[in-house]
């Protein structure tokens, strides 16, 4: 630890960095709906559904979500969400995604990231993993 003696400027940089990674969660229950966060970080609103009890975003880019129970919905092809989804947020992705899945070829195969590299072309690649991924 002896670059923080060195400079104010490590130590500051330190305190920062701890900060920033170990603030607890922030819930987001009636302040901002989940939809309007994913319109800011570039994705889609309707990505998520409608039946959200809550949601936390952590500062470290950590989103869940939880739903009233499981849910099933159509997209180009079926899509399947847990009680809980779990993914980090970064703008134009949701990676590392859990409690998802779509239905590919009478298979059900879990999603793992969510990217949208241009909001305004309406494209989005869905990657579950297995090499392979769809494009919607």
């Amino acid at each position: 630890m002896a670059f923080i003696h060195n400079s104010p400027n490590s130590l500051f940089i330190f305190i920062f960095i701890f900060f920033f990674l170990y603030l607890p969660p922030i819930t987001h229950s009636s302040s901002i709906s989940i939809h309007d966060l994913l319109k800011s970080m570039g994705l889609p609103a309707g990505l998520l559904p409608k039946e959200i009890k809550s949601f936390t975003f952590s500062g470290s880019g950590l989103l869940e979500v939880f739903l009233d129970g499981p849910c099933l919905t159509k997209f180009d092809t079926m899509a399947f969400y847990e009680s809980e989804v779990r993914a980090n947020l970064t703008y134009g992705s949701l990676t590392g995604v859990q409690g998802f899945s779509q239905e590919e070829l009478f298979l059900w195969l879990p999603v793992k990231d969510i990217i949208v590299d241009d909001p305004g072309s309406g494209l989005i690649l869905i990657d579950i993993g297995s090499g392979g991924a769809r494009t919607l």
